[in-house]
């Protein structure tokens, strides 16, 4: 076997660990990336397995394995550096970081995209509370940036224009950034018990109201809205898959609007598997399903 064939073997090891990763871990986004081609969800699975092992190391296996925060810090540490290693080499000891760097390397992914995350993932570290200004920053780089990599393994082969880019761009971020505040409204209280963290400016569990609660799924909504937009320019794969995802999301946004904001407070809100095939029929047949949070609140 010839080196370039032992490179393409470790590759594929290293995208199908990838695969695994996203099969544990994710339900709703795993089925999204099971409408794209072969190829592209290679690439979606790869870039959400760093995603999710940089928040093991921050919020899950590593707190479970005991370690320290100062062992959580360099452990972030080497995994930042050693992406942006592979991003220049494309190889890495480690599998889900040399699936990651093959994607990034095809698709155009860079450090202007890595380095925003793993800012934020190091603020899960070192902050408990956010203002207003680094609350922005974080979900930047914590989810609207994820965005923008998926985009970009949408695109590979394909010419947009300025205008379309910037349309298309808007859109990612805008659906990453609801993705991550609808995370945050559910989980509300058990970032705050558990974590200790309250993610919102000047909201916690103690005075978390009704009318807390409409104002961020309003702000949710507006997300939503801007990303439904950006959907047509997107290839048809594509298309389907990011409709499915916002469906999802937007069904989980209606739910926690009928629910009372005290209620949230104990239990974690989720959509029915029924509820969650209903919308894939939709998205398999290229329907458009990101309205039904916007459907409720008028109904």
């Amino acid at each position: 076997m010839g080196i370039d064939d032992s490179l393409q073997r470790y590759s594929a090891a290293a995208l199908k660990t990838s695969a695994e990763v996203i099969r544990c871990y994710s339900t709703s986004f795993g089925m999204a990336s099971r409408i794209l081609d072969r190829t592209t969800r290679g690439h979606i699975e790869a870039v959400y397995a760093l995603v999710r092992i940089a928040d093991e190391i921050v919020d899950g296996a590593a707190a479970g394995a005991g370690l320290t925060p100062d062992d959580v810090e360099r452990l972030l540490d080497d995994l930042e550096r050693d992406t942006g290693t592979a991003l220049r080499t494309g190889y890495s000891t480690n599998l889900v970081v040399h699936a990651f760097a093959v994607t990034a390397r095809t698709t155009g992914i860079g450090i202007e995209l890595t380095q925003p995350f793993f800012a934020s993932m190091r603020a899960d570290i070192i902050r408990n509370e956010h203002t207003q200004e680094s609350f922005e920053l974080y979900v930047y780089g914590s989810a609207e940036v994820v965005g923008l990599m998926c985009l970009r393994a949408f695109l590979v082969g394909r010419h947009v224009t300025e205008r379309e880019g910037e349309v298309l761009s808007d859109g990612a971020r805008h659906l990453g950034a609801a993705f991550q505040k609808i995370n945050f409204l559910r989980d509300l209280a058990e970032d705050f018990s558990v974590l200790g963290r309250s993610y919102f400016p000047g909201i916690s569990p103690g005075s978390f109201s009704e009318t807390d609660k409409l104002r961020l799924l309003d702000d949710i909504d507006e997300d939503l809205r801007i990303s439904a937009a950006a959907l047509p320019g997107l290839p048809p794969n594509a298309r389907r898959a990011v409709s499915l995802a916002q469906g999802l999301f937007a069904e989980l946004a209606t739910r926690l609007r009928r629910t009372p904001a005290e209620e949230l407070l104990r239990a974690r809100i989720r959509v029915p598997n029924p509820v969650k095939l209903r919308i894939m029929a939709k998205a398999f047949t290229g329907r458009a399903v990101p309205e039904l949070a916007a459907q409720e609140r008028t109904a």
